[in-house]
């Protein structure tokens, strides 16, 4: 049912917030769910337990509308599992605890004092470093040319790390289609398993990044995979502990911070950065190749700060030339009919373009991308008076494929989407124009 005209797209999402907040949460020893001591943020539809990486996109949402006890509860809450359970679950639900999600913990954090992030690290530090550790588990014993659960070691003795899950067997949230792909695939039934798995670690479930063939789910290799975006993340956290520790004046732990993310950054450039087309691909480090699949994932490095100016530049011009859609950067270029390829387009990948170009000057490709983004949300908000988990962005309207049907809610496309139109609707409230049963308008002729 289309929102009343009225409600500018602004407003629709500040009522949402109520409407995914939940309260505490004192689990049942018998239940599935995992106790929450603080308030917290559902992304809505299907997902009716917290997420991991969902939350950081939502949290900057809720803090440009004055919702920082949510944004501040959703951080204790993580802290709190990251003390309970060494990281935080892929969900709040013990059938997740045998992996994680893309780890933003230190992300949020800082948007708990965006003045002073940190002050704000200093303050997780404990959390922080116990995560480290968690994606970091075996550094002391792997050899090169080998890995061991989250960490890679490369020939030349750098090390990277890859997305692994503690288990190989059917997921719980989707045991029968684990199963039934498994009968059909030909391979080792836990071993494609891991792969699923890993995979849903990756939060990219399910995307040709990770398929041997580029095309299908049967060819999942994600532990084979070094990955972009993760080794950004881990650079970024790295940052952040060094960051927090100079706070509080432990020395040694800046010094051991500040070379992880150089060493970091330095096998980056070796085996993720490919100069002749510009651009950052993931890399099998079983095959010791670079995989030939632009992404969004690119823009990690440059969202993190990892890249030089000159890499950001390159990055930049393919962008342009592969990802950029009409209604906002394609997740990659290949079709699969998974969710996690073209033509859809995802908020989080949006914010991650968006302040990864500003991060380097590039005002311009930033604007258009948002602008672009922001037309779709907006386009498909007035016709259905809703905010959908992902669009199309080829075609600016709803997205589709993946495990299961579109859904509405929804937590990070609210949040990227408020913080998308404060940053580029700083004077007034423009998001008026995006009114539910407003007459047509391009949102990008809102954005000065």
């Amino acid at each position: 049912m289309v929102a009343p005209s009225h409600h500018s797209l602004k407003a629709h999402i500040s009522e949402l917030w109520p409407v995914l907040a939940r309260p505490p949460l004192n689990a049942a020893p018998s239940s599935s769910q995992l106790s929450l001591g603080r308030p917290y943020v559902v992304p809505g539809g299907r997902f009716r337990e917290v997420y991991y990486w969902d939350s950081y996109f939502t949290m900057l949402g809720l803090v440009r509308d004055g919702r920082s006890d949510l944004a501040i509860g959703l951080t204790d809450d993580f802290a709190d599992l990251i003390a309970r359970y060494g990281h935080v679950p892929n969900g709040a639900r013990t059938y997740y605890l045998s992996r994680s999600q893309p780890p933003v913990f230190y992300l949020m954090a800082g948007l708990t004092r965006p003045e002073d992030p940190a002050g704000a690290y200093a303050r997780y530090l404990d959390a922080l470093r116990k995560e480290h550790r968690f994606w970091m588990t075996g550094e002391d014993r792997v050899k090169p040319g080998q890995a061991y659960r989250h960490v890679v070691r490369l020939p030349d003795g750098s090390l990277l790390n890859r997305y692994w899950d503690a288990l190989a067997t059917p997921r719980d949230e989707a045991y029968r289609e684990d199963v039934a792909l498994a009968r059909s695939s030909g391979r080792r039934p836990a071993a494609l398993y891991r792969e699923l798995r890993s995979t849903a670690e990756s939060g990219w479930d399910f995307s040709s990044r990770w398929m041997a063939d580029s095309r299908s789910l049967n060819a999942l290799q994600t532990t084979a995979i070094a990955p972009v975006d993760l080794n950004s993340l881990l650079f970024g956290l790295e940052g952040a502990i060094a960051k927090g520790c100079a706070r509080i004046r432990d020395l040694p732990c800046v010094g051991e911070f500040t070379r992880r993310a150089a060493r970091r950054r330095q096998a980056m450039d070796r085996y993720l950065w490919r100069g002749g087309p510009g651009v950052y691909l993931d890399y099998d480090w079983r095959r010791e190749t670079a995989l030939a699949r632009p992404s969004a994932a690119m823009l990690y490095p440059l969202f993190v700060g990892a890249a030089s100016r000159r890499q950001a530049e390159r990055v930049a011009v393919e962008v342009r030339a592969a990802l950029l859609a009409p209604g906002g950067l394609r997740t990659t270029t290949i079709r699969t009919g998974q969710q996690w390829d073209a033509p859809n387009g995802w908020a989080p990948l949006q914010w991650i373009a968006v302040s990864g170009l500003e991060r380097y000057g590039d005002d311009g490709l930033a604007r258009d991308v948002a602008g672009r983004w922001l037309s779709t949300v907006c386009r498909t908000y007035r016709e259905t008076g809703k905010l959908l988990e992902k669009y199309d962005v080829e075609q600016a309207r709803p997205g589709g494929g993946g495990e299961y049907p579109l859904q509405d809610g929804f937590g990070w496309t609210n949040g990227v989407t408020r913080a998308l139109l404060d940053r580029y609707e700083p004077d007034r409230d423009r998001g008026r124009d995006c009114a539910a049963g407003s007459p047509e308008q391009d949102a990008r002729t809102t954005i000065p």
